[in-house]
């Protein structure tokens, strides 16, 4: 029962952070935003500093090598992972055209490692994934 407990908290505080992470970027009521030319430097150094995350690394792996690689990591499920992929494809949408093709060929990878986990159809999920291949195609 407390290991099923201090999981939870994990998972809770990684979507913190995550949640946390995407107000500092995209600004919040209290906080302007950081400009679009920064903010996938600042993602990824508040991604290693605060959830102990390199995103440089994840960048450079394949479907398989992420999802492993999430898969060690405490408190990434399936919910913490596809607010990582809408942090991504926010960015890589608003980014210039070198980073974002990058950031939104990651966001479509962590959707689909969500749909390889979650066993429901999310239409808000798939609707993301639409919007990520338009945008790759162009």
């Amino acid at each position: 029962m407390e290991q099923k407990d201090y999981l939870l908290r994990e998972i809770e505080k990684v979507g913190a952070i995550i949640r946390a992470i995407r107000q500092k970027l995209f600004g919040g009521t209290d906080e302007l935003a950081i400009s679009v030319n920064n903010q996938a430097e600042a993602l990824t150094e508040m991604m290693l500093s605060e959830a102990l995350i390199d995103l440089d690394e994840i960048l450079t792996m394949d479907v398989a090598e992420t999802d492993e690689y999430l898969a060690g990591q405490k408190g990434f499920n399936v919910e913490n992972i596809e607010l990582l992929a809408r942090t991504l494809a926010d960015i890589g949408m608003t980014s210039g055209p070198a980073a974002s093709s990058a950031l939104l060929e990651k966001a479509l990878q962590l959707y689909e490692i969500c749909n390889l986990r979650d066993r429901t159809y999310s239409f808000e999920r798939e609707a993301a994934i639409s919007q990520l291949r338009e945008a790759l195609q162009r």
